[in-house]
């Protein structure tokens, strides 16, 4: 195991906040309500600047580094937790305000806006999961019960490695693979031989179904702004995560 794996779980006792977590960590080992999360430091800056942040994924690595959490696994996160992780180390950084360029629409004329990172809100989701963080979803085609579960940055992170490993003009199975991470069973069956071969078979309808009730039931951040653009234009667009979301300010 590398340094950078263990190291914000070696270093728990150093200068940290607590970030509260959006999902009530009802869907980890051990259920955790909050996080012990450190400041970003030089060392981070590494991570920051390494040519290959957006290949070796800047998520990861920086969460690896800043949950102060011992025995916590961060691959376990979702989304919607690590993103908020990612505005509270930042914001503790480098401020709230966040300078966006953007196109508009009107002129194809590109132009800079400042936008603030506080006060984000959490959009529950419509679907609850039962105790276990799973759910359950009757297949309506196959009329099979299926016990799903929500992808984690560990899942998102082997998806993307498997669509990375077929070179261009190959078609990267990420549909099927994609639900063989959701499915944790099927009519009570665990085996996952049995899974991935019953995925090969699925009827589109049902893939389709599961994919919409899986929108159903994944927590999320809001985080589209509306803007006006010079020529008076309205703009909607999202915050995007990745190594832009902090280089900006290593510019000098």
């Amino acid at each position: 195991m590398e340094q950078s794996e263990i190291y914000g779980q070696m270093d728990f006792n150093l200068p940290h906040d607590v970030v509260n977590l959006p999902t009530k960590g009802i869907f980890y080992k051990p259920k955790k309500e909050s996080l012990k999360v450190g400041y970003l430091t030089a060392t981070d800056e590494n991570i920051l600047m390494s040519p290959n942040s957006l290949k070796d994924g800047i998520v990861t690595s920086l969460l690896k580094n800043k949950v102060y959490e011992p025995g916590f696994d961060v691959n376990q996160l979702l989304e919607v937790d690590a993103r908020v992780i990612l505005i509270f180390l930042r914001n503790t950084s480098f401020g709230t305000e966040y300078n966006y360029e953007l196109t508009d629409p009107l002129t194809n004329k590109r132009f800079e806006i400042t936008i603030t990172l506080e006060n984000i809100s959490y959009e529950e989701p419509k679907v609850k999961p039962n105790e276990l963080g799973l759910f359950e979803f009757v297949l309506p085609k196959s009329n099979k019960k299926v016990l799903l579960k929500l992808l984690s940055l560990g899942d998102i992170s082997d998806l993307d490695k498997i669509k990375d490993s077929y070179p261009n003009g190959m078609v990267a199975p990420t549909i099927t693979k994609t639900l063989e991470k959701h499915i944790i069973e099927i009519d009570g069956n665990r085996d996952r031989e049995y899974i991935s071969s019953f995925i090969s078979r699925l009827p589109i309808a049902d893939s389709k179904s599961i994919r919409k009730f899986i929108k159903d039931c994944e927590p999320s951040l809001d985080l589209k702004k509306t803007v006006i653009a010079p020529s008076g234009e309205k703009v909607t667009f999202e915050v995007a995560f990745g190594v832009e979301f902090f280089r900006p300010f290593f510019t000098v």
